[in-house]
């Protein structure tokens, strides 16, 4: 709650000192200095620097936002972002332009072990070794991203916690065909966005362009919720193919993929390291989307073990069967993944499971866990949500055994973690 007695910073320009990353792509800095000071989540900074902030959010309490608007003393790791559009007010779209290679990774390996120690009580010590990079460098590795459409009907990405468009030419996250979309170049009028993704040929963008327009919804979603848009495939092809480890799948051009054209066979790799499926093995994997990972999984337990897939997206699950033809032991479920639908299933060996961001939630870790699986290997978009599913497997007896995680989102503060719990038979 906001605190009465807290003067409102909103506006205001401050010299602070900037301390470590926060979860969200910003700092924490105090005003003033020290432990007694207001936090200040700031953005463009990094730690160690001396900066001079502009406050553009204070609902009072405890914390507020802020923006820095001048580097007084920089950080070795700073660097010139390589897009105009970047910096205090500009494109929301990246976090860490500003900062280095090598930087970015230990910012995200810093946020991955501050989150398991604040909301899961885990230091994770020497069980993970940081964020790995994937191939590929900092720049033209998306391969789908959704622009949106201003008032006027001009294309662009959003401004930081603003509905606000930043109009652009061309964005240099996205790949060939994506960042330098011909569809920037129109103005798009009764649209909130235009969406452009293409295909991938192990870890490289491929194929051709496939262009989707949204729409505002005629309804809106349960207990006031917006619900989704309607999308349209304006041009390009109706599915995409995605080439992974030699294996084609085939999505709809509106589904979900993973957008870096590497991450797909990284995390298959670190997955299938961690759980080791063996042949024979009973495998549920949750929330499977179009089997991406369910085939690899199919491939590991062979034509005597089974794989079980679960997804809530009748085209996903569409696409999934089409794709796991020729494994006879995978079976894909239109099934929206619930603790009551967990709890009518059999046992299993392994549980794979890979959320959206909001994570899985108690009540459907508890739901698995009492399946009884010898191992559960979880894939995360954020180390949040897996810090406190994490937390509550570990209430129930279980413990983090491995933890990897990938920069498949660089220049954003988004990071993708692969981890492993088992049983702890230490507390039996």
């Amino acid at each position: 709650m906001p605190d009465p007695a807290s003067p409102s910073l909103l506006g205001r320009t401050l010299d602070v000192t900037v301390g470590a990353p926060a979860h969200g792509g910003s700092c924490v800095a105090r005003f003033p200095d020290g432990p007694g000071g207001r936090v200040l989540f700031v953005r463009h900074a990094l730690p160690g620097e001396r900066a001079r902030v502009l406050v553009t959010e204070d609902r009072g309490g405890s914390f507020a936002f802020a923006d820095a608007v001048e580097i007084l003393s920089a950080s070795p790791d700073r660097v010139t972002p390589p897009c105009p559009h970047s910096g205090p007010g500009r494109c929301g779209g990246c976090d860490w332009q500003h900062a280095g290679a090598a930087a970015q990774l230990e910012l995200k390996s810093t946020v991955v072990r501050e989150q398991f120690d604040r909301l899961a009580g885990l230091p994770l010590g020497e069980l993970f070794a940081g964020v790995e990079p994937l191939p590929g460098g900092l720049l033209g590795w998306r391969t789908r991203t959704l622009y949106a459409v201003g008032r006027d009907g001009r294309p662009g990405l959003r401004r930081h916690r603003s509905h606000e468009v930043e109009v652009l030419d061309r964005c240099p996250l996205g790949a060939a065909g994506v960042g330098d979309a011909g569809v920037l170049d129109e103005t798009w009028d009764g649209v909130t966005g235009v969406e452009v993704a293409i295909g991938t040929a192990d870890g490289a963008p491929a194929g051709e362009p496939a262009v989707l327009t949204h729409r505002p919804a005629a309804r809106r979603g349960g207990r006031g919720r917006r619900a989704p848009d309607r999308v349209a495939l304006l041009r390009g092809p109706q599915h995409l193919r995605h080439t992974v480890s030699g294996r084609d799948f085939d999505v709809h051009a509106g589904g979900f993929w993973q957008v870096h054209p590497a991450a797909a066979a990284a995390f298959a790799e670190a997955l299938l390291g961690l759980v080791a499926p063996r042949p024979g093995e009973a495998v549920l994997d949750l929330y499977a989307g179009a089997g991406a990972l369910t085939a690899p999984l199919a491939e590991a337990v062979g034509p005597t073990g089974r794989v079980l897939g679960l997804e809530a997206d009748a085209v996903a699950v569409t696409d999934g069967r089409a794709n796991l033809e020729d494994l006879p032991q995978a079976e894909l479920r239109h099934e929206r993944v619930t603790a009551g639908v967990l709890g009518t299933l059999d046992a299993v060996d392994v549980v794979v499971l890979d959320p959206p961001r909001s994570g899985a939630g108690r009540e459907v870790v508890q739901a698995l866990l009492d399946l009884r699986p010898r191992c559960v290997g979880y894939v995360a978009c954020d180390p949040a949500a897996l810090a406190r599913d994490v937390a509550t497997a570990v209430g129930a007896g279980w413990r983090l055994t491995g933890l990897r995680a990938f920069d498949a989102f660089p220049m954003t503060h988004h990071v993708e973690c692969v981890a492993r719990l088992e049983p702890d038979d230490s507390r039996t």
